[in-house]
């Protein structure tokens, strides 16, 4: 259970995107994100890419959107299934607007895919009944979840590529750090896990220099949270049905997230196969580490490389193809996600 003094999950909201939004990086993420994206469509021709989007048919532009919709609902449904493991009872209907809100608070600051799971634990913690350690301790496992069906949907779109021919030298090294993060992300998470008294010391020895200078944290506050968190990781370990269900839905929600890029090429009547965009989207993802918002401009920079390299389509049709996955996965979301961050603040 949450401080009563602690603010609700609208405020606690706000105050995040206040935090998160107030240097100005937003603002200047979005405009060198423009200029990059201008200079990508030069260099593929204006007209080229506007001739594409006007031969495109729009009824399948719904539809990807439609699926990154239910796609990014799997996920939150999964993160459902982990609350419930620790007893957290929460509605989908109301889970699934708090995880859109969230979403949409990652996808406008730069880099926040990249750390954006404290900043989703906390809002959980104050929209739901959860403490914050439960909150991250969920969200830390739905992403680790997430994680699976990522890696294994890139190696068989990677083994569909290998077999067929032989990688260019551009999507050569996104498949590369694929291999990277298959191994080292579940090695990082075993090495956290197994070695976790020395990761409790190692966070509070960093934390000493802060307290000694405020009376708002302690070391043996942090060291209490530290170990709330563990335990209920250990909670969530202990049920492998549970997981296992959730599972299924981050595979579930990996499909659908993939499958926009699939519709976009059928849209413009394109040849993008079903395992091939299951390599590219997961591929392409690691370009999201770019700091501007959502990845823009880097997510589509890798997009049209791997489009480029891999399927026998023109510089311009890709382009098209990937203005339009990103209408679909990125800037639809921002509209949906924006509007459950007001009701967010507004149930409140």
């Amino acid at each position: 259970m949450t401080d009563e003094s602690a603010p609700d999950g609208g405020e606690a909201l706000s105050e995040g995107l206040s935090e998160r939004l107030s240097t100005g990086k937003l603002l200047l993420g979005f405009v060198i994100a423009g200029v990059l994206l201008y200079l990508l469509v030069v260099v593929a021709g204006w007209r080229r890419v506007i001739s594409a989007l006007q031969g495109a048919d729009y009824t399948w532009v719904w539809i990807a959107c439609a699926s990154t919709i239910v796609g990014l609902a799997a996920w939150g449904k999964a993160w459902q299934i982990v609350l419930a493991v620790l007893d957290i009872k929460v509605e989908f209907k109301r889970l699934v607007v708090t995880y859109f809100a969230a979403t949409f608070a990652n996808y406008v600051t730069p880099l926040g895919q990249a750390g954006g799971e404290p900043f989703i634990a906390y809002i959980l913690s104050r929209d739901t009944e959860a403490s914050y350690e439960d909150s991250l301790a969920s969200v830390v496992t739905a992403d680790l979840l997430n994680l699976l069906p990522f890696f294994n949907f890139a190696a068989l779109g990677l083994s569909y590529l290998l077999l067929q021919a032989s990688l260019p030298d551009n999507a050569k090294t996104l498949a590369q750090g694929l291999v990277v993060l298959a191994f080292g992300v579940p090695a990082l998470a075993y090495a956290g896990w197994r070695f976790r008294e020395r990761v409790q010391d190692l966070v509070l020895g960093l934390a000493r220099p802060f307290t000694s200078r405020t009376n708002r944290i302690t070391v043996d506050g942090i060291r209490t949270r530290i170990e709330r968190f563990y335990a209920s990781l250990e909670r969530i370990a202990a049920e492998p049905r549970e997981l296992l269900f959730a599972l299924v839905f981050s595979y579930t929600g990996w499909i659908f997230f993939a499958l926009p890029l699939y519709f976009a090429g059928r849209s413009l009547g394109l040849p993008l196969g079903l395992l091939l965009v299951l390599f590219i989207v997961p591929a392409s993802t690691l370009a999201g580490l770019t700091p501007t918002p959502g990845g823009l401009a880097g997510v589509e920079a890798a997009l049209v490389v791997l489009i480029v390299g891999l399927a026998p389509i023109t510089t311009g049709s890709a382009v098209a193809a990937t203005l339009i996955y990103r209408f679909a996965s990125y800037w639809f979301v921002l509209v949906i996600g924006g509007l459950a961050a007001l009701f967010v603040i507004m149930r409140s």
